[in-house]
């Protein structure tokens, strides 16, 4: 709140004491003459409040003079007051005269009018059509996901061309901090990778079953049941979870990071963030997820074993000697090669969203989120890649 006092107010010198805020009015061959006198302040103003209202309603003149050279004291609230009664006025065309004020008081009823005359503009704006804003929208999430390539880019160089420990000290990876991180990440996901990929393959062979039975063909579920798991769904449903649990986790850790300034520190005593924080993990998640992908076919096919045996009668031995026929090495690396680049991907998007973070728990809960999002959005846009590649080389 600004305050200025009577000498600045009006140019004279302050006569001391504390008086209420004063209106004296006479109206004089059509001019309706208004001295105002006192302190008009946030703590007074609600004692004149009522009789400027009546000013403001008064008609019937053509001009209206305010002569402010009384006032002792006067602030933002006693400003607006004043404001408010010469644009009442204006509003109705009647013109206003102001006299005995001085520059400051000019400058601080100048900022008031403008303050005024902002908010009004902003109220008054009208809101772009619904297809305006759609496009907007568009447009701004093209640019945010430029940004977000040339970040993942920069991290992803950074990573390749450096794996520093250390700023131009050649210093050699850490193993342990690699260890550690494939323990984290591909270990303990091990369990709940294991459980998904059994209900799901169990899941298709009972639906693959259940429809192929109309036909006769329930032995087909092993087909169905290999091709689908070992090429698609095997390495898609662990890279979602992986995304899931792991992605979010790295975007979390590097957050709270960023946000208690632990990232900057690792810059000040010369050590590359990139290479401390980024690569460990981006070599944990190349390592295992792979891995996982092997234990989710696995468990994929366990499952669907036994949702054969128990829903058509077909047996494990028999299940086993169909797959052989159906599957080959092409079937199962087509799944595995998508792995390695699924893990970047995870690794990258969880790194760079973990890197915006800001200084509050909500941008952490916002990025963790984003990430999770991003990952696992980016993650089946590849897989679609890949198939259609390997439709194109007949693989």
């Amino acid at each position: 709140m600004l305050t200025i006092g009577k000498r600045e107010a009006s140019g004279g010198a302050a006569s001391g004491g504390d008086h209420r805020p004063q209106v004296a009015v006479a109206e004089r061959e059509g001019v309706l003459v208004c001295v105002l006198s006192g302190i008009w302040t946030t703590r007074t103003v609600a004692f004149v409040d009522a009789e400027m209202r009546k000013i403001e309603a008064r008609k019937g003149f053509a001009a209206i003079a305010l002569d402010l050279s009384a006032i002792e004291k006067m602030d933002t609230a006693g400003a607006w007051l004043i404001h408010r009664l010469v644009s009442t006025n204006e509003g109705r065309g009647v013109e206003v005269r102001i006299s005995g004020s001085s520059d400051a008081a000019d400058i601080l009823l100048g900022a008031v009018r403008e303050a005024v005359r902002g908010d009004r503009s902003a109220a008054e704006r009208t809101p772009p059509n619904i297809v305006i804003r759609a496009l907007e929208a568009v447009g701004r999430r093209v640019f945010e996901m430029r940004d977000d390539f040339l970040s993942a880019m920069n991290i992803l160089g950074a990573t390749i061309r450096g794996a520093q420990l250390k700023l131009g000290r050649g210093h050699a990876v850490n193993p342990a901090a690699i260890f550690n991180q494939i323990d984290r990440m591909g270990v303990g996901a091990i369990p709940v990778v294991v459980l998904m990929s059994a209900i799901v393959g169990a899941i298709v062979a009972q639906q693959g079953a259940y429809q192929l039975s109309y036909f006769g063909a329930d032995i087909f579920v092993v087909d169905l049941v290999g091709v689908l798991i070992l090429r698609e769904l095997g390495v898609l449903l662990t890279a979602i979870m992986i995304a899931g649990r792991s992605g979010s986790a790295i975007t979390a850790e590097i957050g709270s990071m960023k946000m208690r300034e632990e990232v900057d520190a690792l810059t000040v005593i010369g050590l590359n963030p990139i290479g401390v924080l980024v690569f460990p993990r981006l070599v944990a998640l190349v390592i295992a997820l792979p891995c996982l992908a092997i234990i989710a076919n696995f468990a994929a096919l366990g499952g669907g074993i036994a949702a054969a045996w128990l829903y058509s009668g077909i047996t494990p031995a028999a299940f086993l000697e169909r797959l052989r026929v159906a599957i080959d090495l092409s079937t199962i690396f087509a799944g595995l090669i998508k792995a390695p680049f699924m893990a970047l991907i995870i690794g990258v998007i969880a790194s760079v969203e973990g890197m915006k973070v800001g200084g509050s728990a909500e941008s952490l809960g916002l990025h963790v989120t984003a990430s999770v999002v991003k990952a696992i959005f980016v993650v089946i846009i590849l897989d679609g890649l890949f198939a259609m590649f390997y439709a194109a080389i007949n693989f």
